[in-house]
């Protein structure tokens, strides 16, 4: 990969083609409860949604991509699957959309048709997700600029689980997507501490595969401020998404005083589309509680904000304040994010936005915030080009 733009989102979101789940899953076996896209009426309109095990979807539109729409409100999602911009779902067009916003390549993170646990059939739940990897990693083939994430099973036995990740891995997947609090979002799982998660942890750690929990890790719809009828669909949706920024301050105390860091010290965790405010405040509060309670004795043994420096990497995207805090946290464990093509998108302006986040930071801090930190903690092999350089200094 070249870097030519000085840019690497390490949270944008694929958009996989209406076929992705058809073309890799057995007709025989599952029929028409493969996830694919159907048209249905909706207030006199015949539209399209995703339908997956025979259910249709509740959704803003047939695809979460708005920020790549031809509207300058950025409000509309497409109703059609025709409406859908290339730019979206088709790997070699949404290169050059990256190329216009000046981006280099981006970390892929699952969109449509979302999740699929929530079906509560482990051998379907399983083949959803194989075919999903399988498509993501095609992505990965076409250009070393798609960073793919797998998902992983969850309604099926650790080994299961493990083996997902295995497979991921030999096919070019940098790391999972994880449930911040698995026993609270899928009945009969077990709490994120418990030692039944041990040999994904040990397996994760083993094959560099990082764990990144996305905003709430499936929480935020069970764990917030009840929602308010008094919202449009836009304010609900803003009201919503910008508490995710409080996540990881939840779920890294429990990481730390469970144990699990200790136990799996090479395992790098990453927190997308929460912003860097947290973190300040959960270094300071987890290393103040481990010193007034003494948590060494109770086989806490390193300090908390080693651990987060040692372990913890958070991205940001449009905010200026917490910037000032980067040596604190680690300036290596910072990353850029654009959220491509989501509402929030710092697309297609995403130059104007790091210069509001970044300016007046050095150059050489600059560019580890915004493209060296994601090629290290991914491995990327890269080659930098002086077109660059140059780009960091505008």
């Amino acid at each position: 990969m070249e870097i030519r733009h000085g840019l690497i989102s390490a949270d944008s979101h694929v958009v996989l083609d209406k076929d992705a789940f058809t073309n890799r899953m057995s007709q025989g076996q599952w029929g028409d409860r493969i996830p694919h896209v159907v048209e249905v009426e909706d207030n006199g309109r015949l539209v399209h949604r995703w339908s997956v095990d025979g259910r249709v979807a509740r959704s803003r539109g047939v695809c979460n991509c708005p920020a790549v729409i031809d509207d300058p409100l950025r409000n509309r999602y497409p109703e059609r699957w025709e409406d859908v911009p290339a730019k979206a779902f088709v790997p070699l067009e949404r290169l050059k959309a990256l190329d216009d916003d000046g981006v280099d390549a981006e970390v892929l993170f699952p969109n449509d048709p979302g999740s699929f646990y929530q079906y509560k059939d482990a051998a379907f739940e399983l083949a959803c997700v194989r075919a999903y990897n399988d498509a993501l990693a095609d992505w990965r083939d076409a250009s070393d600029r798609f960073i793919p994430l797998a998902m992983i099973p969850m309604l099926g036995s650790i080994e299961a689980v493990v083996a997902e990740v295995e497979r991921a891995a030999k096919a070019g997947h940098h790391g999972i997507v994880m449930l911040s609090e698995p026993s609270t979002i899928v009945g009969g799982l077990k709490h994120v501490g418990d030692d039944y998660w041990y040999p994904l942890w040990d397996a994760c750690q083993s094959l560099s595969m990082h764990v990144h929990v996305h905003a709430s890790g499936g929480l935020g719809g069970i764990l917030t401020v009840p929602p308010w009828s008094g919202y449009t669909p836009h304010q609900a949706h803003a009201a919503y998404t910008i508490p995710t920024a409080a996540w990881p301050a939840q779920l890294i105390p429990t990481l730390i005083f469970s144990g699990v860091t200790e136990r799996f010290p090479g395992l790098k965790w990453v927190f997308a589309e929460t912003g860097i405010g947290s973190i300040n405040y959960v270094r300071a509060g987890c290393d103040h509680e481990w010193e007034r309670r003494s948590l060494w004795t109770e086989g806490i043994l390193t300090r908390p904000s080693e651990v987060v420096q040692r372990q913890m990497y958070v991205n940001f995207w449009y905010e200026v304040a917490g910037i000032e805090f980067r040596h604190e946290i680690g300036l290596s464990n910072i990353m850029w994010e654009s959220d491509y093509p989501h509402i929030a998108s710092t697309y297609p302006d995403s130059r104007k936005f790091v210069e509001r986040s970044l300016g007046g930071i050095p150059t050489e801090e600059r560019s580890r915030l915004l493209f060296e930190n994601a090629v290290g903690l991914y491995g990327l092999e890269v080659q930098e080009s002086v077109g660059a350089a140059r780009s960091m200094d505008r």
